[in-house]
């Protein structure tokens, strides 16, 4: 047996090198799906290309998967029986990602500002909000005009709404109406959104 020069210990050579100091476990990254031989349920609802769809023990889901070089994906595990996709699992994995990031990015993009109105605003107040608003929807921004009533101004919801489908007319050029004038307590509210923006 050799002797390890850091210290005066015997050194065995056939036992396996551990790099991982302080016995800490390596954590395994759980998986998002259950596939293959994970899967639990005895009967599933097989879906994919070259598929019939239809319900299969899992043994021969499993097989079916194999044959074609696919593994067997549980999507929908609430499903009764549960819904399994045979696919490629790394391709299918990469796929659902993207999907998430494009998820993220498009609420990310998804602004939403808010213009105030009284129901007497003049005319210089209103066309000075307009701008704004113009500004809000070139960015890409969704635009929430509400006219606020305080008090007894409630008995002008009729003027409140005329000052609202005036703001969307002087912007329809750039926006267009999502939700028509509506009524929330004390608040009447229009939302717009950019053209072209889904």
């Amino acid at each position: 047996m050799a002797v390890n020069p850091g210290n005066n210990r015997p050194f065995n050579s056939n036992r396996p090198f551990n790099n991982n100091r302080g016995g800490f476990r390596q954590r395994i990254a759980e998986e998002p799906y259950r596939i293959n031989e994970r899967i639990t349920a005895q009967r599933v609802r097989v879906v994919g290309e070259n598929i019939k769809v239809d319900v299969y023990p899992i043994t021969v889901a499993i097989k079916m998967a194999q044959e074609q070089g696919l593994d067997l994906v549980e999507i929908s595990p609430k499903a009764d029986p549960p819904v399994c996709k045979v696919v490629d699992y790394s391709k299918f994995k990469y796929e659902q990602k993207k999907k998430q990031k494009e998820i993220k990015a498009n609420a990310q993009k998804s602004v939403l500002k808010e213009i105030r109105f009284g129901p007497n605003t003049d005319d210089h107040d209103f066309n000075f909000k307009v701008k704004h608003a113009e500004n809000f929807l070139k960015e890409g921004a969704k635009v929430k005009a509400y006219v606020h009533f305080a008090g007894r101004s409630i008995v002008y919801k009729e003027r409140g709404e005329i000052l609202l489908l005036k703001f969307a007319q002087s912007l329809e050029s750039l926006g267009k109406v999502e939700q028509m004038p509506q009524l929330e307590g004390k608040r009447m509210y229009l939302m717009m959104t950019p053209k072209g923006k889904k």
